[in-house]
């Protein structure tokens, strides 16, 4: 398990304040979503040979979907992205090993979303946006266990 303080200071905030995405809510909500989705990065890729890969088990074909139908036509901050990718690397591969590209792509999935993101401290709006948008409706995860995730691994870090 990633300790989530590490996380918070050393990778999401650094890296989303470089591309001038970063609140106190995005930061939240990726910590919430590595608890939710990896235990707080205890799986890097989903377990029963399912596809999600990396500490967000984002999808290849979400991945792909934001590559080409968002980022395809955002120039600054798809250059923004690629330039944390490793590029000996494919992109499916860097969200498995890279930390700092895992977020960026996890906060780009959120980014195209409507609306805005719940309150920073809302732990039960951040379980029901990333229910509505990450997981999906028909995604096995609930809000519930959302919140104990994020009570469980983040707590107040």
């Amino acid at each position: 398990m990633i300790n989530p303080k590490q996380l918070r200071l050393n990778v999401i905030r650094p890296v989303l304040q470089s591309i001038g995405l970063w609140s106190q809510a995005a930061e939240n909500l990726l910590l919430g979503t590595a608890a939710q989705e990896s235990g707080m990065g205890q799986y890097l890729v989903q377990l029963g040979n399912g596809p999600a890969r990396g500490i967000f088990q984002m999808e290849p074909a979400t991945l792909e979907d934001i590559e080409v139908n968002y980022l395809g036509y955002r120039n600054d901050l798809r250059n923004k992205v690629n330039s944390f990718a490793f590029p000996a690397m494919t992109h499916e591969d860097n969200l498995t090993c890279n930390l700092a590209y895992a977020a960026v792509m996890c906060r780009v999935h959120y980014l195209r979303k409507p609306g805005a993101l719940p309150d920073a401290n809302d732990i039960p709006g951040m379980a029901g946006y990333w229910k509505q948008h990450y997981n999906t409706p028909l995604g096995k995860g609930s809000v519930h266990e959302f919140v104990e995730n994020y009570n469980r691994y983040v707590g107040s870090d």
